[in-house]
């Protein structure tokens, strides 16, 4: 009998102890959301930043349903572009798991979380270092590589509002390498899609997809 209600005991302790570290299943600010704030908003959504700041509960818990309407509809963060075609080393926007995530807290009740050691340190920002792409062309319309380079990247520079595009680049072989879709991006927020892993482009090869009316710039290297 002193066994068993021993063992109950230690039992009761062991699942005070997880819920303690765990929690029961709710997603908390102070243990899952603040290090997706950090890592993919708050190098504008910061003190100092160039958008209202993000980096305390404080500030993100009264614009919590704004910020689930934002990511759902992929206007936040201000990527642009359809994941899965092409491969990008500076891809800032968030995967469909993080989103999940967002969305669930604030179904959940917008919680902080008990357990503040779980909120991790704030990150320290430090200005980027001020950089000038090698712009090897700017291409409207369809264009056909006319001598050999090599491509590390793309910038939208004209786009109508609302406009969509795939970019591809057709190569001699035959091969159809995807490079951009364009989706919802936001000209007010310009920036570069840098290849994950460069690009050679042979004479011959094509891009397409770029309408007349549009100018995208192509990176070499």
């Amino acid at each position: 009998m002193i066994r068993r209600l021993l063992t109950a005991v230690a039992c009761a302790f062991l699942i005070l102890r997880v819920v303690e570290t765990h929690g029961t299943g709710a997603v908390t600010w102070n243990r899952e959301i603040s290090r997706v704030v950090f890592d993919k908003c708050g190098s504008c959504h910061r003190p100092e930043g160039t958008a209202f700041s993000l980096m305390t509960y404080a500030d993100a818990q009264p614009r919590a349903n704004a910020i689930k309407e934002a990511v759902l509809a992929r206007r936040m963060p201000p990527w642009g572009a359809v994941k899965g075609f092409g491969q990008f080393r500076n891809d800032s926007s968030l995967s469909q798991e993080q989103i999940e995530l967002l969305t669930k807290w604030v179904d959940g009740g917008i919680r902080r979380g008990n357990n503040p050691g779980m909120l991790p340190k704030a990150p320290e920002f430090k200005p980027a270092p001020a950089s000038t792409p090698d712009i090897a062309v700017r291409v409207s319309g369809r264009w056909v590589v006319d001598r050999p380079f090599t491509l590390d990247g793309l910038i939208p520079e004209k786009l109508a509002p609302g406009q969509s595009i795939q970019i591809v680049a057709r190569l001699p072989g035959g091969k159809v390498e995807p490079l951009l879709w364009l989706h919802a991006y936001d000209s007010r927020f310009p920036h570069a899609f840098l290849l994950r892993r460069p690009l050679l482009l042979a004479a011959g090869a094509v891009i397409e997809g770029i309408p007349s009316d549009a100018v995208v710039a192509l990176i070499g290297l």
